[in-house]
């Protein structure tokens, strides 16, 4: 994706801009000592460095920061918040990056929207994940008939020692509906 095409998407989303600016206020204090890439506990699979990705984002390169999938990594473990010298809140700014790349809906985090969407819709409804269901709802969304296939070993794997329990969907409303649309709420 390139800076011209994140840019339209910036613009067409007044409000994600304004969070992009808050998010980098947020590390506006970084000295670029790499603590919190030498803390991450995810860092080998990044494909660039967090020290490096708030270098881009100090220098505007919002391009360089969505084409990268270091934030969607995070595991918010926050050992790269409570290690950083300057106690700035990393672990936030990286969950905001992540909300700003969903509310985008750029390409390279479709699969990783969809999944959260099926997780945050089963948990409005039930309370609980059921995981059968989430995972159909995740499947049928991405609508590519043969990615089920790669997690069926597995899914049979489950079901033998009992660990999956197959429920038919129930119908109504959903137990923590009201707090989602609490939230909803506040957030606008």
């Amino acid at each position: 994706m390139n800076h011209t095409q994140i840019s339209e998407k910036l613009a067409a989303l007044p409000g994600m801009s304004l969070r992009v600016e808050q998010i980098t206020h947020q590390v506006d204090g970084c000295i670029q000592c790499g603590t919190c890439s030498a803390s991450c506990p995810n860092l080998d699979f990044m494909d660039m460095t967090p020290r490096r990705m708030w270098r881009y984002l100090l220098a505007g390169r919002v391009e360089k920061v969505f084409a990268s999938h270091t934030f969607t990594l995070c595991s918010s473990c926050y050992v790269c918040t409570l290690r950083c010298p300057r106690g700035l809140p990393l672990t936030d700014a990286m969950a905001g990056l992540k909300q700003v790349a969903f509310a985008l809906k750029l390409e390279p985090f479709r699969r990783s929207r969809l999944f959260y969407d099926a997780f945050m819709e089963n948990i409005r409804q039930y309370g609980r994940v059921r995981e059968m269901e989430m995972m159909t709802r995740y499947f049928l969304a991405l609508k590519h008939p043969l990615i089920p296939l790669g997690y069926a070993s597995m899914g049979t794997r489950l079901l033998k020692k009992n660990k999956l329990h197959p429920r038919l969907p129930s119908r109504g409303p959903g137990k923590l509906a009201h707090l989602f649309e609490q939230a909803h709420r506040q957030e606008d």
